[in-house]
């Protein structure tokens, strides 16, 4: 069992469609033939509700239990501000980046899985591999 991270991008291209949609569904029908357990964090769940909260009309209520029901959502909490702290010392990763990597590294994360390129191959303890979905054995 491997423990993966979905970065937002991710979630909103299930919930918007579109060509990267079909790469996610693969993937996560992969993750579930090898029993692999699915995280994401606070963050993202933040992050996924501002549309529907907009939209209203429970939009937002539907994005978050289809959240909860496939992810264990992991908190942005006073492990995941230390981790946090390390990241934003490098500058060429951004606070919301930073955020969701802190909460993959204290939660001990085999993949992180993200749409930006320019995340793959970073060195974060705690997470053991980091690439993009691109890049993410579809």
């Amino acid at each position: 069992m491997t423990r993966i991270f979905w970065d937002t991008h991710l979630f909103l291209y299930l919930f918007e469609g579109g060509t990267s949609a079909d790469d996610v569904k693969r993937l996560r029908e992969r993750m579930l033939a090898r029993g692999d357990r699915l995280f994401t964090s606070s963050v993202t769940m933040g992050e996924v509700l501002v549309r529907p909260v907009a939209a209203g009309a429970g939009v937002a209520d539907v994005y978050e239990t289809a959240i909860a029901r496939a992810a264990t959502i992991l908190p942005f909490d006073a492990t995941a501000a230390r981790h946090y702290a390390a990241l934003r010392a490098e500058p060429t990763i951004d606070p919301t980046d930073a955020m969701q990597l802190s909460c993959a590294a204290a939660a001990g994360i085999d993949m992180f899985i993200t749409n930006d390129d320019r995340l793959s191959g970073k060195v974060v303890p705690g997470v053991k591999f980091i690439t993009s979905l691109s890049r993410a054995f579809l």
